[in-house]
């Protein structure tokens, strides 16, 4: 059964910073936020506009038979420089977004896409897919100057439901579907790809399984990965198009090798991929602890026990706080489950028994009934996630550094990874801009066997030169990172911000079978260049 397109919605997107430029906080917010930082600005950086931004003509023009697929709008340029990484938001705000596509190209459709790079090869054009923009290492813009021009292939003219096996409770969908568009497709039939990462508006399907990207579950299906049941790639070597089968042994995965390949092995075109029934029941809770250490076997008590909860977040004290989810110093534990086909009060019970031997106090649950469910501070959290990065565009106009990164380790070595990334890094931006720096903790994802770690750094900016500052403190993060053994990132993709980190993470002989396979699929170079390899 085939789907339709939803209609996107009429809301103008920020060029420079995140998701919708209606609701980025004005600047007596920004002013109310700097404030409570030593070391801000006395007022905000003016919210910059394309039409200040020197953007030359584009260094290619396409054949008569592409053009109508191509633009050179000096806007849609500009809003395709870059992704939304804190280090995007500060260069646009200072007027220095960096390379400026040339060519922002909207295919229709696959054929579109192959034509497209059949050009681009043969005039030396770099190509840098694009879903929703939404990278925030450095995913979607070009750096240097090895090629003639730059293209910017948007897919997001590519997002329609295919088709829908109800039966087999699978769909086949065109990479371009951004988050809410796909869902609507899906809501008729019953059915929910279940796949909400914080960047759910502003991201596509192609762009998740390209990046890898951990989504709504926090434990079970974190990532894409266990969605994806076949793919269509088109690359400049020929079309990969993979058999779609619930499971198969037949040597290594075709599709393993673009799920999270980053657009420089192919380009994503279409997916099939798993979908589950809505739910209908839902329950959650929120737990306090005294202390971290405890919160940390809580949690992982839990990650073992089988119960697998939808949700299970914990926020240091500084997170908490931070979030307006609990202000007295205690660490807090966000429990969640859901299911389509029976009430889930009994299992959130077992895990707030789990949660309580360990030391946390319980908030009020919400009953296993069919609504949303949640305490007070269950929501607070929901809405303070969503909010987060708009109030991070925030705090860059007021000149300070505010961004996140995230990691993954095993249980044995969380505690002391935690206490490393907060002491170093925060010295270090303390040594660097003269002021104290705070940086907080949450787990986002839980395993049986580990945990993702994602800190959240807030720090005076060095005025003018704010990029380079996060570039300073990231690379302390990531030499604490690789000490430690934990992953360079755990659902933030590679990008070119990790290359240094992933380089030293991946095996060697890996390594020397991914350039293999780049110079196979790629032999001109121009897909993405300078991600995952050279």
């Amino acid at each position: 059964m085939a789907g339709t397109t939803a209609q996107p919605t009429s809301r103008l997107r920020s060029w420079w910073g995140w998701g919708y430029a209606d609701a980025h906080p004005d600047d007596a917010e920004c002013a109310a936020m700097g404030a409570l930082l030593p070391g801000t600005l006395p007022r905000p950086l003016p919210v910059p506009h394309v039409r200040d931004l020197r953007i030359g003509g584009p260094a290619a023009e396409p054949p008569a038979s592409l053009a109508h697929l191509v633009t050179a709008d000096p806007a849609v340029r500009a809003a395709h420089a870059m992704g939304k990484a804190y280090r995007d938001v500060v260069r646009a705000l200072r007027g220095r977004p960096g390379r400026i596509p040339d060519l922002v190209a909207h295919p229709a459709d696959e054929q579109d896409v192959a034509d497209l790079l059949d050009w681009a090869g043969s005039r030396r054009i770099a190509v840098v897919p694009y879903g929703g923009g939404s990278s925030v290492t450095g995913g979607v813009e070009y750096r240097g100057d090895a090629h003639d021009a730059v293209l910017s292939l948007d897919l997001t003219r590519m997002g329609r439901v295919l088709e829908v096996d109800a039966l087999g409770r699978a769909a086949r969908i065109q990479a371009g579907a951004l988050g809410p568009a796909l869902e609507a497709q899906l809501r008729p039939h019953g059915l929910t790809l279940r796949h909400f990462p914080q960047s759910f508006e502003f991201s596509t399907l192609g762009g998740w399984i390209a990046t890898r990207a951990g989504g709504h579950y926090a434990t079970g299906r974190t990532h894409i990965d266990g969605a994806v049941q076949s793919l269509r790639v088109v690359t400049p070597a020929g079309v990969s198009a993979s058999w779609r089968l619930p499971a198969s042994g037949a040597g290594p995965s075709p599709d393993r090798l673009f799920i999270g390949s980053e657009g420089a092995l192919g380009v994503i075109t279409e997916a099939w991929v798993r979908l589950v029934a809505r739910p209908r029941h839902k329950a959650s809770a929120s737990l306090a602890f005294s202390g971290f250490g405890a919160a940390l076997d809580a949690v992982r008590a839990v990650a073992q026990s089988g119960l697998r909860p939808a949700n299970c977040r914990l926020l240091d004290a500084g997170e908490a706080s931070l979030s307006g989810v609990r202000a007295d110093g205690s660490a807090v534990l966000v429990l969640g489950f859901e299911s389509a086909d029976e009430p889930v009060g009994g299992l959130l019970e077992r895990a707030v028994a789990l949660a309580r031997a360990h030391g946390g106090r319980p908030g009020t649950a919400a009953g296993g009934g069919t609504g949303s469910g949640g305490d007070a501070a269950v929501a607070a959290w929901r809405s303070a996630f969503l909010r987060m990065p708009y109030l991070r565009d925030g705090l860059a106009r007021m000149g300070a550094v505010a961004e996140t990164f995230e990691t993954a380790a095993t249980w044995d070595g969380i505690p002391a990874l935690i206490e490393a990334v907060r002491s170093e890094v925060g010295a270090a931006a303390a040594k660097a801009t003269g002021y104290p720096a705070t940086v907080n903790c949450r787990l986002t994802h839980v395993y049986p066997d580990g945990a993702a770690p994602y800190f959240t750094v807030l720090a005076a900016g060095r005025q003018g030169d704010e990029a380079a500052l996060w570039d300073d403190l990231k690379a302390v993060a990531n030499e604490v990172l690789h000490r430690h053994r934990a992953t360079i990132t755990h659902h933030h993709a590679v990008g070119r911000d990790h290359r240094p980190g992933y380089d030293l993470q991946r095996p060697e002989p890996f390594a020397l079978a991914l350039r293999a396979v780049k110079s196979a699929l790629d032999p001109r170079g121009i897909l993405n260049p300078g991600v995952l390899v050279d």
